[in-house]
């Protein structure tokens, strides 16, 4: 029996646990609903804390460089300590909120490149190694910010890629210590443009919408940055001609080629 509570303690043997999401496609602002299922080891052990939270792969900018980091923005604890025996089954069933500025990972029915969200289990074990389980979801658009990326499509902007920034986005209700950042190839209808990032920021009444556009180059001067930003009310969206809406930006930036 020492022996085995010794290897337990190493993490063989031990408690382990698996989550089971009942479904996997959320909206921002939606739940997640699921169950953790803990199975119990070779010995009794003591749990000391079981939490669910929301994880995000995050580039960062350092001294040396990009690296990824993955952030947990979100947990909720389940419950309080107890034990579970050896070989003892105990299913904890969840309801996880999924916060208004969570990152799309879904975009024209596919999955977006370099975009990982997903829930993670932490089981806290007395005297022994954690154990810890990470299920990714798919998280879809809000109609508000499907209106804003067809807007895109109609315009002939093509999707690029996709990114989540560690930092802040000034002058939004950005929360989350990142922001997702959308990129597009611009059409040549807006020549001067080379392309254009996308950046949403929402609560549960409005959402902020950040366009960084990406100049072409003159002849006498390099290329340049220039952001726009407006509000959307998610229960108004429709009473907008995104399209044409956007179209007046964009021309006004890109319409033509900065020679100068």
């Amino acid at each position: 029996m020492v022996f085995k509570k010794l290897m337990a303690s190493l993490g063989a043997g031990g408690a382990s646990v698996e989550t089971v999401l009942f479904e996997e496609n959320v909206v921002p602002g939606g739940v997640v609903q699921g169950e953790v299922r803990i199975q119990g080891g070779s010995v009794p052990q003591r749990i000391e804390g079981l939490s669910v939270g929301l994880q995000a792969r995050v580039e960062v900018e350092g001294n040396d460089g990009e690296y990824k980091q993955d952030v947990e923005f979100t947990r909720v604890r389940l419950g309080g300590a107890f034990e579970v025996q050896a070989g003892a089954a105990h299913v904890v069933p969840f309801g996880l909120e999924i916060p208004w500025e969570t990152p799309i990972t879904m975009f024209l029915g596919r999955h977006l490149t370099g975009m990982n969200v997903g829930v993670t289990t932490h089981l806290a074990i007395a005297r022994a190694v954690d154990s810890s389980d990470l299920d990714p979801v798919n998280v879809h658009p809000l109609p508000a910010q499907q209106a804003i990326l067809d807007a895109f499509g109609r315009l002939g902007f093509s999707f690029k890629s996709a990114d989540l920034e560690r930092g802040r986005i000034s002058g939004t209700r950005q929360r989350l210590p990142f922001y997702q950042e959308i990129e597009f190839h611009a059409p040549a209808e807006y020549r001067g443009l080379n392309e254009v990032e996308l950046s949403f920021v929402a609560d549960d009444r409005e959402m902020d919408v950040v366009l960084e556009m990406d100049k072409k180059p003159g002849l006498f001067s390099s290329g340049s940055d220039t952001y726009r930003s407006f509000t959307v009310d998610l229960q108004a969206y429709e009473r907008t001609d995104w399209a044409a809406y956007l179209h007046q930006w964009l021309a006004e930036v890109g319409g033509k080629r900065n020679w100068l």
